[in-house]
């Protein structure tokens, strides 16, 4: 029987505390602005709008993945970067992404176990002994250093681990998965050491000019499961499209606003597959956010 909601939300609570007014993970973040443009490989693909070539707005979030607010940026970590892309009738449709290039989970109690065992890393080897398939991703993660500090969060790759549907405007469906790469940039003058050094690298770094990523999306081939995070497709990644991050988001979250990021808000041209893990997340977020509030 899959853990309740609220469960959920407990168990991560009593790894890394209660902090009122912060998410259960991914705690420690800030949120920026800029815009996607998407490229004619992505339009011929899907017909959401925000895909068809036009620069829209987009809100990112780059946090360490944690749940608690003042850990050290140096501290081991995952890191995400979350975007949701603010289309031009209102909607709205989000990716999350992590630094980790393979998920090993497949079920939420598998995730909560892992959530415990990351807290007291001599607990790891039991995990891997509980759960053997989990091995083969956990060595993949390490040798892509998903949990090492990076220097910038405008430097690494972020995974969103959920593929999804793509329907074209003639009605053909492809399943999707997405892979957020930074495009290369000058380093800021200066050092960046103490404990929110990643933030501070990255307002230094935007103050030069914009951060871009290339949001590239591979098509599942034959036999590729969109409903299991925990496989891998064999298929060639193509270019969807830019994003441009120009500046911090500082209106974000002031005075009682809460933004949610949630992958399981799509629009017209994207679906969601039924992957368990993904269609968990909404209900999650929605008890961590009625603790926020």
């Amino acid at each position: 029987m899959t853990v309740e909601p609220e469960a959920a939300i407990d168990q991560i609570n009593a790894v890394f505390g209660k902090h009122p007014g912060h998410r259960a993970l991914h705690a420690k973040g800030a949120f920026y602005q800029g815009t996607f443009t998407a490229t004619p490989a992505a339009a011929k693909l899907s017909k959401a709008l925000h895909l068809q070539g036009d620069p829209v707005p987009i809100r990112v979030r780059w946090s360490n993945g944690g749940g608690n607010p003042t850990v050290p940026d140096t501290a081991t970590d995952v890191r995400g970067m979350a975007v949701s892309f603010r289309l031009p009738d209102g909607t709205a449709t989000d990716l999350l992404g992590q630094t980790s290039p393979e998920f090993p989970l497949r079920s939420v109690e598998e995730f909560l176990a892992l959530v415990r065992a990351a807290a007291k890393p001599y607990k790891i080897p039991f995990f891997l002994a509980r759960h053997p398939h989990t091995f083969g991703a956990f060595v993949a993660n390490a040798k892509a250093k998903a949990i090492v500090p990076p220097f910038s969060y405008a430097e690494v790759v972020y995974y969103p681990v959920h593929a999804y549907s793509w329907t074209a405007a003639d009605g053909t469906q492809s399943w999707v998965r997405y892979k957020l790469t930074p495009q290369q940039g000058e380093r800021p003058a200066g050092e960046f050491k103490g404990k929110d050094r990643l933030r501070e690298e990255i307002a230094a770094r935007l103050t030069a000019g914009p951060v871009r990523f290339t949001l590239e999306v591979q098509v599942a081939g034959a036999g590729d499961d969109p409903d299991d995070p925990t496989t891998s497709w064999g298929t060639e990644f193509f270019d969807a499209g830019t994003l441009e991050i120009t500046g911090l988001d500082p209106e974000r979250e002031q005075n009682g606003e809460i933004v949610v990021f949630d992958p399981t808000r799509v629009v017209d041209g994207v679906g969601l597959s039924k992957d368990p893990i993904l269609l968990y997340r909404a209900g999650a977020y929605t008890s961590s956010v009625n603790r926020r509030v």
